[in-house]
């Protein structure tokens, strides 16, 4: 497995990320052009109108199934980098990090991450930039 920094820690699932959203994002389009058609001939409105209603459950079920899991990932992280922080440092990580700034420190080695961590609570840094600050880069292969 290659090896994990800034550059390619982002995680793209070709299925989900471009055919499933690609497909979905098509079904809307085509609904809404057959509604149209549908109005302006005033002809199928009926089957036209459960064709969009029909796209619409589909991205609704399509944020669902990827807000969950990433919603139960959040959790998990949250309590790693808390336990991880406690064992170095013997505290419990400072509430006034968001949820994306711990996303963010995940990635730092446990040399930086206590002070990292506390950098990142007292400037209120952006995930972004406290993925850049990292020095000594630890991946993470097992997320969703």
């Amino acid at each position: 497995m290659k090896v994990q920094n800034y550059v390619n820690h982002r995680r793209m699932h070709p299925l989900f990320h471009y055919i499933f959203t690609l497909l979905t994002l098509a079904l809307v389009v085509l609904s809404i052009d057959q509604l149209v058609r549908a109005l302006r001939a005033d002809d199928q409105v009926l089957p036209a109108i459960m064709f969009v209603l029909i796209a619409l459950i589909v991205v609704v079920i399509l944020t669902i199934i990827r807000s969950y899991p990433l919603k139960a990932q959040d959790r998990a992280i949250r309590a790693e980098e808390n336990l991880r922080h406690f064992v170095l440092t013997g505290k419990l990580l400072d509430k006034k990090l968001t949820m994306g700034q711990i996303t963010a420190l995940r990635f730092a080695s446990d040399e930086e991450f206590p002070t990292l961590t506390q950098k990142a609570a007292d400037e209120r840094l952006d995930p972004d930039v406290i993925k850049k600050a990292i020095r000594s880069w630890r991946g993470d292969n097992f997320r969703i």
